[in-house]
């Protein structure tokens, strides 16, 4: 009877102790603790509940566990409060000051309170809708610091907010909160500067290629810096701190302009406009609903936005990713690089979409999913570079090696014939003479096609620069002129796309064939590029010599070439002055000189005025 009566005494005890919310327990080895297996939550749809309204913690049915069973704090989208408890025991040997951390930026509005040393609960609040100087704790996330006298204490924390309704709560220890902070901004900066290396140099290529997709790609890059900055809290903190109405829509709207630009670097790249005119269209209705998204905050709840981008992020790239399936499958060339590529930052847009509809666990991984992918796609990016950079390597390699076996092949040869008779010795001397001269031949034919163009066999530009700056330099110094002609050819293009590239190859021989005819022997004749070429006239007396062998030019190119083709030239001539000028400064005036020939009819010269050189120089 005795262990009966305590065995139900235990029982009572223990159902009595099930029933009490468990606490979470903080002492002095407890740098960071995470809250949400200790997180009690409790929705007030009406946002009409006080600190002194809500009901005990021990009160049946009042508060529910906030750990989905996912294993985190994610309760999507909704209009309502929130207010989570949070039991805490803390040990007598446990350091006061804490910080509790919301490690989640994009929440609109988070009031704490937690107990002082007397019992009296104190209230901060945070949120991105508020200016960053007026948080307790400048932090990229919402951090609250705390004051935890040893007991047992109860912290509530209230949140409101139109997105995704993610609560993600630590209490750290301030020293190791700061370590990591270190750690993590450390990896934050580097993300962000591979972002904008990206974005930088992406730029340049279309400043130099005028290739759209580059101007897409830019403008896809910095649209997921804007919505990752709004996504980590670095935009509330360093970039618009100040500007809280930007600071609550940026993410939506980033991620918006993220799948807006997203679109058309896709159409582009995989040219859907071309092979898949149907899927195409659906292309150009994912723009348009992007973009719609995009304004939506200026005549729609956040929430709405909010919702729609997750959505429309998750399903666009679903569908982008099989239209580049599809396109692989087909043999269109890139789309198989596009697969490399992109395949793991579309997974980072699924994987963030879903977590932030709340369809899967919300954990390190998925909030930094699309950060994640990003840095994959640029890893892959600099696997590329290396893998070129590693056969242009071994290239050079296995020509050294080629060289030291030839070496050591005549080597071996003389060590073979020093013992021969003075006849076979005579003969190997020949052999080697001859090999010698071979390689000087070789060598010499190498420098050649370094410095001459392989079509037509004039100058390249590297030639000409350096033969334009020598003979700028000897100007100088022998108070001599020299003239620049930049000669561009008209209705090249439309030949090329009428009669075919071999076409355009052998009109550009001819017109190589006619400039050698009309200039000098000491004067330098290049191609720049294209059907953009360039003579670089030296020992002149003025401006007649150069006007005349510009008007012999545009007589001789104005032939009709083999097969009945027509094509014309127009020219830019720049003349150097006494002034010191650059061959960069004397090119550009001449190529300004060239384009108003075009727009004064083609087919004729013109001059670079004294004006324009001296605003040019």
């Amino acid at each position: 009877m005795r262990r009966l009566v305590i065995l139900i005494l235990l029982l009572i005890c223990h159902a009595w102790a099930w029933a009490q919310p468990a606490a979470l327990r903080l002492d002095a080895s407890h740098a960071l603790a995470h809250a949400g297996p200790f997180l009690q939550y409790l929705e007030d749809p009406g946002h009409q509940l006080a600190l002194q309204d809500l009901p005990a913690l021990q009160q049946d049915g009042a508060w529910k566990p906030a750990l989905n069973e996912r294993g985190n704090v994610n309760l999507g989208y909704s209009r309502s409060s929130f207010w989570f408890a949070l039991p805490v025991s803390v040990a007598a040997d446990s350091v006061e000051d804490r910080l509790l951390e919301v490690a989640f930026a994009s929440l609109d509005h988070v009031e704490v309170y937690s107990p002082d040393s007397n019992g009296v609960y104190q209230r901060q609040v945070a949120g991105d809708i508020y200016p960053f100087n007026q948080r307790p704790y400048p932090h990229r996330n919402l951090v609250f610091p705390l004051k935890l006298p040893a007991g047992e204490h109860v912290i509530y924390i209230k949140v409101v907010s139109q997105g995704t309704l993610t609560v993600p709560v630590n209490l750290w220890q301030v020293k190791a909160m700061h370590a990591h902070d270190q750690y993590a901004y450390s990896l934050l900066s580097l993300y962000y500067g591979a972002l904008l290396a990206l974005f930088f140099y992406n730029f340049l290529i279309y400043l130099s290629t005028r290739e759209t997709v580059f101007l897409f790609y830019v403008a896809f890059v910095g649209s997921m810096v804007v919505a990752q900055a709004s996504l980590n809290g670095l935009g509330n903190q360093f970039l618009w701190p100040a500007w809280p109405e930007w600071g609550n829509i940026a993410l939506p709207c980033g991620m918006a302009a993220t799948g807006f630009f997203g679109v058309f670097f896709s159409r582009i790249f995989l040219n859907t406009r071309g092979n898949f005119p149907r899927l195409d269209r659906l292309m150009l209705a994912f723009a348009v609903l992007f973009a719609l998204i995009m304004l939506s905050p200026l005549a729609l709840s956040y929430r709405f936005s909010a919702l729609l981008v997750s959505l429309s992020g998750v399903v666009f790239s679903l569908f982008v990713t099989s239209v580049a399936v599809v396109s692989y499958m087909r043999r269109n060339p890139g789309a198989f690089y596009f697969l490399l590529a992109w395949s793991a930052v579309l997974a980072g847009v699924v994987i963030l979409g879903l977590r932030n509809l709340g369809w899967v666990p919300t954990n390190a991984f998925t909030i930094y999913s699309m950060q994640l992918g990003s840095a994959i796609e640029m890893l892959m990016l600099s696997f590329a570079l290396a893998d070129r950079i590693t056969i242009m390597r071994k290239e050079k390699e296995q020509a050294q090696r080629d060289t030291l076996n030839a070496k050591q092949e005549l080597v071996d040869a003389l060590i073979k014939t020093e013992h021969d008779l003075e006849e076979r010795v005579a003969l190997r001397t020949k052999e080697i003479e001859a090999v010698n001269t071979q390689l000087r031949h070789k060598e010499r034919e190498l420098r050649y096609m370094a410095l001459h163009d392989a079509l037509t066999g004039l100058a390249n530009r590297t030639l000409m620069n350096d033969s334009l700056k020598r003979a700028l330099a000897r100007a100088g110094r022998d108070k001599g002129l020299v003239a620049v002609l930049l000669i561009d050819l008209d209705g090249f293009k439309e030949i090329n796309d009428t009669y075919g590239h071999a076409a355009g190859d052998l009109v550009l021989q001819v017109v190589a064939a006619r400039l050698r005819k009309v200039t000098r022997v000491s004067d330098v004749t290049a191609r720049l590029g294209g059907d953009e070429f360039v003579v670089v006239l030296e020992d002149i007396h003025g401006a007649e010599d150069a006007i005349r062998i510009a008007e012999k030019l545009v007589q001789e190119l104005a032939r009709p070439v083999e097969g009945g083709l027509h094509i014309s030239a127009s020219i830019g001539i720049a003349l150097s002055s006494e002034q010191h000028i650059t061959d960069d400064v004397l090119l550009r005036q001449a190529d300004k000189a060239m384009y108003k020939a075009k727009l004064a009819g083609r087919n004729r010269w013109h001059v670079a005025e004294e004006a324009e050189c001296d605003s040019m120089s």
